[in-house]
């Protein structure tokens, strides 16, 4: 048996709802249908197949769950635009970089993509931190011994992160740490103001199904992740004294990192 009739008998026994999926998918990868183009109705795709309406709408359906479509509310069903954002490493912390641009790191990020940013500061307030926050900010677990920044993040208005930060207490208290607009250089502008320039910083990162509200916040398609990135900025004297939790679109972020390899 040669690999065309293999493939025809593998095709055979698909599911009519994979079988338009697969087809669809393979003109969005070959470029037939580009970003932004509409999917034809699923009575078109219906007949073009030879399927019952519910098994395209299925079809779509699955499509929609890769990422690949979304639904526009009485318009019809398009191919997503596939572009990502970037979170840079270490140039996201470089004074040298952005510090002497007056512009925070999302802001130059996003400057630099030719898109507008948008940071809306929801909460701050004083707590005790979770476990994770206190082990790596070295906080006491057992008091309200940090306070809480809670940011949300746009990109030409499309939702795109959450930002949580977590700052010792006594390193907030008095400061404009505590208030929604920190003024230049944003929060690191602040700390620096304290006596912390930041040396070095570790990233941990998992990739995750998002929560309830995550989800809402960020309009994720059914089934799409989120990239959680767990940040510690350590100070001159290799002290951590920040600690800052990003929640990001798993379907339009990606990480990028330059780093050095000993010899």
């Amino acid at each position: 048996m040669d690999d065309g009739q293999a493939d025809a008998r593998t095709a055979s026994k698909q599911l009519p709802s994979r079988r338009i999926a697969d087809a669809v998918r393979a003109s969005i990868v070959d470029g037939e249908l580009n970003p932004g183009d509409k999917l034809p109705s699923e009575r078109e795709l219906a007949a073009r197949f030879g399927t019952a309406r519910n098994t395209a709408r299925e079809a779509v359906r699955l499509l929609a769950d890769e990422g690949l479509v979304s639904a526009r509310h009485g318009k019809g069903v398009f191919v997503r635009e596939q572009q990502r954002l970037f979170r840079w490493g270490h140039e996201r912390y470089s004074k040298k970089v952005y510090r002497e641009t007056g512009l925070t790191p999302f802001r130059l990020e996003m400057h630099r993509q030719g898109k507008s940013a948008r940071i809306d500061c929801v909460a701050i307030d004083r707590i005790t931190p979770p476990a994770d926050v206190a082990e790596h900010l070295k906080a006491d677990i057992s008091d309200q011994s940090v306070i809480r920044r809670k940011n949300l993040y746009y990109a030409d208005d499309e939702p795109v992160q959450v930002v949580i930060t977590y700052i010792r207490w006594e390193d907030a208290a008095g400061t404009l740490l505590l208030e929604p607009k920190t003024g230049p250089g944003g929060i690191y502008g602040r700390l620096e103001d304290a006596g912390y320039y930041m040396a070095s910083g570790q990233d941990q990162i998992v990739a995750r199904m998002p929560s309830h509200d995550e989800a809402s916040f960020l309009q994720l398609p059914p089934s799409t992740p989120v990239l959680e990135v767990l940040h510690t900025s350590y100070d001159q004297n290799g002290e951590p004294f920040e600690v800052s939790r990003f929640v990001h679109r798993g379907d339009r972020t990606g990480l990028h990192y330059t780093f050095a390899v000993d010899d």
